[in-house]
């Protein structure tokens, strides 16, 4: 089968905080993962570095044989991402949210909080926008 997933040796540092510290993963083409863990295992941060949110410190990865670091685009591209309520992080705002999500669509940060704040105003939730979801 093909490996649709690989990452060898992911790390990933936030200041003093070893959030990653050189994880191995192969997926196979097909399979249904499911990512379990204690709070701070490194369960959001390594699907960050899958998604191309975040860069690893060290390590490689690939998604359906894209780089994650060199060819993000392609990544972005192939997958989709959804987090396990309506917002992709409950300890984002609204405008967080939707700005992380326009990134993912290839927007640019810029061009992400513009698209935010339009749609905040379209639907009347720029109030909203402003709380943790």
């Amino acid at each position: 089968m093909t490996k649709i997933i690989e990452a060898h040796g992911l790390t990933k540092r936030f200041g003093k905080t070893q959030a990653l510290a050189g994880i191995d993963l192969e997926v196979e083409q097909g399979t249904v993962l499911g990512v379990l863990g204690p709070n701070g295992a490194g369960k959001t941060t390594a699907v960050r570095i899958l998604a191309t949110l975040l860069r690893p410190d060290g390590g490689t990865a690939t998604v359906a044989g894209h780089d994650v670091v060199h060819d993000s685009k392609a990544v972005r591209r192939t997958i989709g991402l959804t987090g396990q309520y309506a917002s992709v992080d409950e300890d984002l705002t609204g405008v967080e949210n939707l700005v992380m999500i326009g990134q993912l669509l290839d927007l640019s940060t810029v061009q992400a909080k513009a698209r935010a704040k339009e749609l905040l105003e379209e639907f009347d939730l720029t109030d909203a926008g402003r709380r943790h979801t």
